[in-house]
């Protein structure tokens, strides 16, 4: 029997399924051979002798390793510490879970996952200081676009609080968020140690991490710590191009084994519960609110060219249509390569355009379900289509499913499950007509997307995952609940239920 950190030579007894499994020349269980990190042939279970360490999969269904092509890794990590706020039914109910929050290291209480567009009554400065007192408090908002912090913590920030509500908002929201998540080396690296854990636990082999801070020496100083479970493409902001520039690195560089240069991410607008995602029509209620564009067009098409003349690729927040349509223009302007993040109401002109510019759609199935009662009323006047998944994949774009997390759990199974059933928690299923197929959500959660995803063959690498059901015929019920019985990186073996 393997174990983790075994390195495996014959997985016996598996059913395959999943991408280009449908070109297998037989029906049944089938030995999977390994050598060297990669696959190196497949013959019916029985019809050749195994070798080396044996992994018996009993059946279980195997497919290819799973990715999450967008996660903020520190933040997600951090996130599993902080008071959880996602049942906050109002401001004074958030206020007062704060009172009761356990302290952290710094003697400061941090709260994660709110989301204040439907709460009745308005957050306020003075209510979360009669809640929270003299210790610094901060509640990091669901869509990490907004934190609401009180007396104690503004002046330990040393910022003047800009009004009553004690919130800020987008770019002094981040910055609150990255001083929230510069924890020393050895905390830091012990919460992500356990997030890669779960990660493994879930099937995920690697990582997309779009942490807002200068990832290279903090992956490396994490592997040298044995956090070797995941593959991991970092990303760099715009304050860092400089820098990377200067390294000479370009995007797909290997820094070694599991850690690769990734793209260039720009945010340029908000996001839907904050009311400042950037649309091409109104929100109710507020006719001169278009949301924002945080970045000017033309700063975006300069950044952009930089990156591309030197080898980067590009990673563009666009949430409303108003930054989809910006940022692909900016695409066609530049001829750079990458994604667009989040894409989350598009206007149906444009959703041609990711095919055609080849740009791919980085988006977070669960976010959809989070978002549907915002996306009914908050966007109710836009033209534009809201997540629409099944409208890109027809157009050919290639889409990739992430997390956002800590904005949704790191699951690929729980995206999976949303975009095949666009239902969660027994509600009605939301905008079914862009719901997409099984085999369509797997391809999207393997490293190359839903146009180029990993396959089970051989030469390909041994990023593997063992599962106890068929995620080509589970309930929505299921894929969430699904059990991963072993994970595999390379043929190594990082988690075994």
């Amino acid at each position: 029997m393997s174990a983790v950190g075994a390195t495996v030579s014959t997985i016996v007894g598996a059913q395959i399924t999943g991408p280009g499994s449908e070109l297998l020349p037989v029906d049944g269980a089938y030995d999977v051979f390994i050598e060297r990190g990669r696959i190196l042939d497949l013959a019916p279970t029985g019809a050749v002798r195994p070798t080396g360490e044996v992994l018996a999969a009993d059946g279980a269904w195997l497919i290819p390793g799973l990715w999450d092509h967008h996660v903020h890794t520190m933040s997600a990590a951090l996130t599993r510490q902080r008071q959880p706020l996602g049942a906050a039914e109002s401001a004074r109910h958030a206020a007062q879970l704060m009172s009761t929050a356990p302290l952290l290291g710094r003697g400061i209480r941090v709260g994660a996952g709110f989301r204040d567009a439907f709460w009745p009554d308005e957050p306020s400065l003075d209510m979360l200081d009669a809640t929270t007192g003299d210790v610094p408090t901060y509640l990091i908002n669901a869509d990490l676009h907004s934190v609401w912090l009180n007396s104690a913590a503004f002046a330990r920030e040393e910022i003047t609080p800009p009004d009553g509500s004690g919130m800020l908002r987008e770019e002094p929201a981040f910055e609150i968020s990255r001083r929230l998540a510069a924890a020393t080396p050895d905390i830091a690296d012990a919460a992500v140690a356990d997030l890669a854990r779960h990660a493994a636990s879930r099937g995920v082999v690697g990582i997309v991490d779009l942490d807002m801070a200068w990832n290279a020496e903090a992956w490396s100083r994490r592997l040298a710590a044995g956090i070797d479970s995941l593959r991991v493409e970092f990303g760099t902001y715009a304050s860092q191009l400089g820098r990377l520039i200067e390294t000479g690195w370009r995007s797909g560089d290997r820094l070694s084994e599991l850690v690769t240069v990734g793209p260039l991410k720009v945010i340029t607008d908000g996001s839907l519960g904050t009311r400042t995602a950037a649309c091409s029509h109104p929100y109710p209620g507020d006719p001169h609110n278009h949301g924002v564009l945080t970045i000017p067009p033309t700063e975006l098409v300069a950044l952009m060219t930089d990156a591309t003349a030197h080898g980067i690729s590009c990673a563009i927040h666009a949430i409303g249509d108003l930054a989809n349509t910006h940022a692909l223009d900016a695409f066609a302007a530049t001829g750079a390569t990458g994604t667009i993040e989040h894409a989350q109401l598009v206007a149906a002109v444009d959703i041609p355009r990711f095919a055609r510019l080849g740009v791919g759609a980085s988006v977070q199935p669960e976010h959809a379900l989070d978002d549907r009662d915002l996306s009914d009323t908050i966007w109710s006047a836009q033209i534009a289509r809201p997540y629409p998944f099944r409208d890109l994949v027809g157009a050919g774009a290639n889409l990739l499913f992430g997390s956002d997390a800590p904005v949704a759990p790191l699951d690929p199974w729980a995206a999976m499950a949303s975009a095949i059933y666009r239902t969660r928690d027994g509600r009605s299923p939301w905008q079914v007509e862009q719901a997409i197929d099984a085999s369509t959500a797997l391809a999207a959660s393997t490293h190359g997307g839903s146009a180029a995803p990993a396959r089970i063959e051989p030469g390909a690498v041994a990023d593997l995952v063992l599962c106890a059901e068929n995620p080509m015929t589970a309930s929505e019920v299921g894929l969430r609940a699904m059990t991963v019985r072993a994970t595999l990186l390379g043929g190594r073996v990082t988690h075994l239920a």
